[in-house]
């Protein structure tokens, strides 16, 4: 059988979350339309006949302009020297540009076997398709270069048995119906208020907010048929003037998250869900490593 690890990279918001969740049918990676919202490396096993490859998920590389940012890309880094194969994905839309050549650099770097991934064919014309995949082929020395849709879907069944095609012999990572350990379930949830969050503020606070799941309890009126789960969080941003953004007039803003937040996890975790939000000030926290390691990055 063929296994091996699989790094999805690319600038920001080129959809690698997307693909990650559309490949492995569930949502195990934070989707926002702002840059930057990926903060950890993210496990997911995708299993077939022809074999299991273990997803990687990546914050985009950028130009870092806080610790934050420079621990990201020492992270993305450290996972292209450790993976059998690298996707790099472009932006079909957006078109082939600067950061996609420091990218495809920095995978010709580490000597990685790696596929170039087109993102985002849904959303454009065939003529500026036709000048992605050629720019794109540019790029570097691919195994493969291949369109697809994280979105619609489509073309995903080819990726996947290309992906497999390029993984080297071997024994599963992972034994059938176990799954990495990556994703705790505080952080999953943390990620869903944090994505939801990000949807309502993304202007005034584009990449100022954390979030901490403090617990994850049964409530009180839980039953056997009625499973109720209470949810205790912590959303920090970074200045006491960023509170009041976060929390709205009269409370509006954080009351739309909850509700948000609680419609998706009552469907992805098959109970009841009270939310219990404050908002808390963390200073600088994206310049202090105390404050980077307390709050899990």
């Amino acid at each position: 059988m063929k296994a091996g690890l699989v790094a999805l990279v690319g600038r920001p918001n080129v959809g690698k979350s997307t693909l990650l969740n559309a490949l492995l049918g569930r949502k195990l990676a934070i989707m926002s339309d702002k840059p930057q919202t990926t903060r950890s490396v993210i496990r997911g096993v995708l299993r077939g006949d022809a074999g299991q490859a273990v997803l990687v998920d990546t914050p985009g590389l950028h130009k870092p302009q806080t610790l934050l940012g420079e621990r990201l890309n020492s992270l993305v880094r450290g996972t292209l020297a450790e993976v059998d194969l690298v996707c790099l994905l472009v932006d079909a839309a957006a078109g082939i540009g600067r950061g996609d050549r420091f990218l495809a650099g920095e995978v010709a770097r580490v000597g990685t076997p790696a596929l170039c991934v087109v993102n985002k064919l849904d959303a454009t014309s065939k003529p500026r398709l036709a000048q992605a995949l050629q720019a794109a082929g540019g790029l570097g020395d691919w195994a493969e270069v291949v369109p697809v849709s994280a979105r619609t879907g489509e073309q995903l069944d080819l990726l996947v048995d290309l992906v497999f095609a390029h993984l080297p012999e071997g024994e599963a990572l992972y034994p059938e119906g176990e799954e990495p350990g990556a994703v705790t379930e505080e952080r999953f949830v943390a990620e869903v208020i944090r994505e939801k969050a990000l949807a309502l503020v993304h202007d005034e606070l584009p990449h100022s907010v954390a979030v901490v799941v403090d617990e994850i309890v049964p409530g009180d009126d839980a039953r056997p048929d009625d499973p109720v789960l209470v949810v205790r969080a912590d959303l920090f941003v970074e200045r006491a003037s960023q509170k009041p953004i976060l929390i709205g007039r009269r409370g509006a803003v954080l009351r739309e998250l909850g509700t948000n937040a609680r419609t998706e996890l009552e469907a992805l975790l098959g109970a009841r869900v009270y939310l219990d939000l404050h908002v808390k000030v963390a200073r600088e926290w994206q310049r202090d490593p105390k404050q980077l390691s307390r709050l899990g990055f």
